[in-house]
């Protein structure tokens, strides 16, 4: 299940992300890896700044976490980590289309490092598309607030929204919703 978390789950998304972040040890620069990953500090600076986390909870349990943040004109999407124990389950691809839903901008970005290849190749799978390095560039200074050599070493993906409404912004419902055939109208 996907529910807002809250300062009660802390220590709990500190966990998750800590816990999936192995995954960039020997793989990002060793210049930016540290332990832990992400420190207590970090993530209340994070949420200080208006970064919202959503999780994946099975029973008390927190398996996958996601957050999002309104920066100026665009969304983005950030700390997306599954345990390592749960991946490969699609709770990633359920937490990025739940805050993907949420977004108000029509563009949605997210900042990865370069050489973590699985992480662009998810992002790709859902429809986001990497930018050109120049682009890259001016969108992490614009949006990110993050040191000179994490903006080398990372890329970015846009994910634009369509901008015609959708067939049920538009009043058409699917039969059985609210929908004269549901009210037994002919057509």
């Amino acid at each position: 299940m996907i529910r807002e978390l809250s300062h009660f789950d802390f220590d709990s998304i500190l966990g998750v992300i800590n816990d999936a972040a192995e995954a960039y040890r020997g793989v990002i620069p060793d210049d930016r890896w540290k332990e832990p990953y992400m420190s207590a500090d970090e993530l209340r600076k994070e949420i200080e700044d208006g970064v919202r986390f959503y999780g994946w909870v099975e029973g008390d349990a927190l398996l996958g976490v996601t957050g999002i943040q309104s920066v100026k004109d665009t969304t983005l999407i950030r700390h997306s980590y599954v345990l390592t124990t749960h991946q490969r389950r699609e709770i990633g691809g359920k937490l990025l289309n739940h805050l993907m839903s949420l977004a108000e901008s029509p563009e949605i970005l997210v900042g990865t490092w370069e050489d973590a290849t699985w992480a662009i190749r998810f992002y790709e799978k859902h429809g986001f598309r990497l930018v050109s390095r120049e682009e890259k560039d001016r969108l992490l200074r614009k949006y990110w607030n993050i040191p000179h050599r994490q903006i080398e070493t990372s890329v970015v993906l846009r994910f634009k929204k369509e901008n015609k409404p959708s067939l049920r912004q538009r009043g058409f419902l699917p039969w059985g919703i609210n929908s004269p055939r549901s009210k037994g109208y002919s057509t």
